[in-house]
């Protein structure tokens, strides 16, 4: 359980909470994947609050990634794969590289996008068409930092989605209430949280309708854009929250009588109280603070349910920058794969990429693929008996098979962390903090590190200062040290 006592109020610097190199990590760890000793060391020199606008503001005025050029590829009529499986795959694995490299370098906006991920759930196996899979992506980074209200409306009407739920089967006089429930249930209000199984039902009726082509002539999806077929909609009133009229999830979600719409007008409360609590548990704190939550809901509802509001008042509060809720959640696979790459610079290509992939669903988080409708579960159910070996072995792996090049610029690290100190301590301290987001707990364990950064080097050499991080030692003793370093527990945390 969290100690966080830190209200909603901006985060005000003081002696006790001051803005050091702690906070700031501790801000791009949350709000990306780490942080490099330059993001550190710059945004030090800025306000919280001026920093936190701008990872934001930056995040929002990213471009979308170009369309691949098989964005709009189909089956039938006209078949524009060579070899439908081999092909799918290969765009597949070329998307899932681009987005592990956007969060590598673009940080808070991927950061969102897969939190996203995680809450508007598909999967891949559902449906496999690679213009599915690019619309659906889309998507999660276009309103990643959005409108909830048209993030909610779109995602509903995507292939995957209509796929991955049963919407697609879902047509009047045959109803599929598969999707009804969960975007009532996981997606906006909340578990039996305003709704009854008559609700759920008229819901299924007002989602009617959206059909993703398929041809009897291949048997299969054709991979085409899903359309509204009228005549597969029931048309009829429903009755929904105890509001009748002709509710439907075919015009626009601002519309009145457009099913997201009428949630987040007649169940507004719910709504926002359950997403920002899905927020602040991903963001914040596996144990949820009612009157943080409470704070965030009412902001979300005063903003027309835009997600940016929410997410400046959440990370410019004193309460995310409480010393209790530094290092309070575990690094979900992709956080602790993406976060080694990004905070050290270690270099990658297409088959370090795919490594990231193939090892983060090892360890149970396959992009593209969350476990179930309800997303990863995240936090303590990342590390059991049998994967904590094996993200051990993954971060081991990454630090230890570098280049020349990246064991040069470690070292150039351990100069700027300590203004090119030769005191081992110093060097072995100054690194163990940039590593961990609360350092090391007691001075023998500074110790330790210390003698594990000195290696079999002779005492004698730093007694008498003749040694320097220029000594062609210092790179192998700066990546045995990370490599103690990424094996404590500490490094789990985020």
């Amino acid at each position: 359980m969290s100690c966080a006592t830190g209200s909603i109020n901006p985060f005000v610097p003081s002696a006790n909470m001051p803005w050091n190199r702690r906070r700031v990590a501790h801000l791009y760890r949350r709000m990306g994947f780490g942080a490099t000793n330059q993001q550190i060391t710059a945004g030090l020199a800025m306000s919280p609050t001026a920093l936190v606008d701008q990872i934001i503001d930056q995040s929002i005025a990213l471009p979308l990634p170009p369309p691949p050029v098989w964005y709009d590829w189909t089956r039938f009529p006209i078949d524009d794969y060579t070899d439908y499986g081999d092909d799918s795959y290969q765009h597949r694995m070329q998307w899932t590289r681009l987005w592990f490299t956007d969060m590598i370098t673009k940080g808070f906006r991927e950061k969102m996008a897969l939190f996203w991920h995680n809450h508007f759930v598909t999967g891949w196996d559902s449906y496999t068409c690679s213009a599915y899979l690019y619309q659906y992506h889309k998507i999660l980074q276009q309103y990643a930092l959005g409108s909830f209200r048209d993030f909610a409306h779109n995602i509903g009407i995507t292939p995957a989605m209509l796929l991955y739920l049963n919407g697609n089967q879902n047509e009047a006089g045959s109803l599929n209430e598969n999707y009804a429930r969960e975007l009532m249930e996981l997606f906006t209000m909340g578990q039996n949280n305003g709704y009854t199984e008559d609700d759920i039902y008229e819901m299924a009726r007002a989602l009617s309708g959206w059909k993703v082509p398929y041809s009897n002539a291949i048997y299969a999806y054709t991979c085409a854009d899903a359309y509204f077929d009228p005549t597969k909609f029931d048309n009829g009133q429903k009755t929904i929250f105890g509001q009748t009229g002709n509710w439907r999830n075919d015009l626009n979600p601002t519309n009145p009588d457009n099913v997201v719409n009428l949630i987040l007008t007649h169940r507004a409360n719910q709504t926002a109280t359950y997403i920002c609590t899905k927020l602040y548990k991903f963001f914040i704190a596996p144990d949820s603070d009612p009157t943080i939550i409470a704070a965030l809901a009412q902001t979300f509802i005063n903003n027309n349910f835009q997600i940016a509001p929410v997410m400046r008042q959440l990370f410019k509060s004193e309460h995310f920058f409480d010393e209790a809720n530094i290092g309070h959640l575990i690094k979900s696979p992709i956080e602790l794969n993406v976060g080694l790459h990004h905070s050290l610079q270690i270099p990658y290509d297409n088959g370090r990429l795919d490594g990231i992939y193939y090892d983060s669903a090892d360890m149970a988080q396959r992009l593209f693929e969350p476990v179930n409708v309800a997303g990863w579960p995240g936090h303590r159910t990342w590390i059991n008996e049998n994967n904590l070996t094996r993200r051990w072995d993954v971060s081991s792996y990454y630090v230890y098979y570098v280049n020349s090049a990246t064991l040069s610029n470690w070292v150039q690290l351990a100069k700027d962390l300590t203004g090119n100190s030769n005191n081992p301590a110093t060097i072995a301290a100054a690194i163990a903090d940039f590593m961990l987001p609360r350092g090391l707990e007691t001075p023998d364990e500074y110790a330790i590190a210390t003698d594990v950064f000195k290696g079999a080097i002779p005492d004698n050499y730093f007694d008498d200062g003749s040694w320097n991080l220029d000594w062609n030692e210092a790179q192998d003793q700066v990546r045995n040290l990370l490599l103690y370093l990424i094996k404590l527990p500490a490094f789990q945390l985020n």
